[in-house]
């Protein structure tokens, strides 16, 4: 009976929202390309403390400042080290900072979002507070006020677990508290709409908790946001690095593209070009990536542009 039927006659297969963001980010080719391009930067931040572990102690003042050539393919530093490893190296810090910082920003900025617009009322009136105020002042402002009360500061110090904000939890820590005011904004919106749908209502109805429901039925709903947010909080948290970094704020005694920077500042005016150049081409094509890949994401995602077909 079902012989006369073609094939578009028959019921097609749904697809989710995220089997969809995949097939499309699958078919986009400059997304893909960008995504290797980030894969390398990974790759590249953790190989290069395990294949340059000896780099501090590898002065050669005999090739103090050498050109690009067949010994130093960038060239050397004032100190006759290589740009090429301090390049990589500058990556290991970047991409580290900016995963471990994101890790803990966007799931905070998740929670509290979702608080205020399932909850709304005096705790959204406070965090709506909360946010805007600290929203008037400038992110690298933040950055540098909270990095300048961590330096030199040890916290449990004494206890097994000793840690030192004036390195990297520091930074951490810093970058973290700064960047969830996006993330935080975007949930609470989408929150406000999602309370009202038939789902959540009937979880209500139901007797569910006013946190297991916000774990069970709002988190997983917004999980999207949290993922573009956490792409796009690379590219503004490497950037914020590199300046703290230029303004000798960073990590100490680690490689940085912004001390890099900071150090070759003067060297242009005599005709050293190499150390310069490889930093900015590293931070270039590494917010280059993350911007696209993150702009092709959100389109992959944006259930309002979800393919009929």
């Amino acid at each position: 009976m079902n012989a006369g039927k073609t094939q578009n006659d028959l019921p097609r297969k749904g697809r989710s929202l995220w089997a969809d963001a995949r097939q499309r980010l699958y078919r986009d080719k400059i997304a893909m390309g960008c995504l290797c391009v980030i894969l390398l930067y990974v790759i590249v931040a953790i190989a290069a403390p395990v294949v340059f572990a000896g780099w501090h102690d590898n002065y050669n003042y005999r090739m103090s400042n050498a050109p690009p050539g067949k010994e130093y393919f960038l060239g050397a530093d004032v100190f006759g080290r290589s740009v090429l490893q301090k390049t990589m190296l500058g990556a290991t810090l970047s991409m580290s900072l900016a995963f471990l910082a994101n890790i803990i920003a966007v799931p905070l900025g998740m929670l509290i979002g979702a608080i205020a617009g399932y909850f709304g009322k005096y705790i959204d009136d406070f965090i709506v507070w909360l946010y805007t105020t600290l929203s008037c002042i400038p992110g690298i402002i933040r950055l540098i006020a909270i990095k300048f009360a961590f330096m030199d500061r040890i916290l449990f110090e004494g206890a097994w677990c000793e840690i030192d904000l004036g390195s990297m939890p520091g930074l951490v820590i810093a970058l973290s508290v700064t960047s969830w005011i996006g993330t935080c904004r975007l949930v609470r919106a989408e929150t406000m709409r999602l309370r009202e749908l038939d789902y959540v209502q009937a979880a209500r109805a139901s007797g569910r908790g006013s946190f297991g429901i916000i774990f069970r039925h709002i988190l997983p709903n917004v999980m999207h946001l949290g993922i573009i947010q956490f792409s796009l909080g690379f590219v503004m948290t490497i950037k914020s690095e590199v300046i703290l970094s230029y303004l000798n704020l960073g990590v100490p005694g680690m490689p940085s593209w912004g001390k890099m920077i900071s150090d070759a500042n003067m060297d242009l005016v005599v005709g050293r070009w190499w150390e310069l150049t490889a930093a900015v081409s590293a931070i270039f094509f590494v917010v280059l990536a993350w911007n696209i890949f993150g702009d092709r994401l959100r389109d992959a995602l944006d259930p309002k542009l979800k393919n009929v077909d």
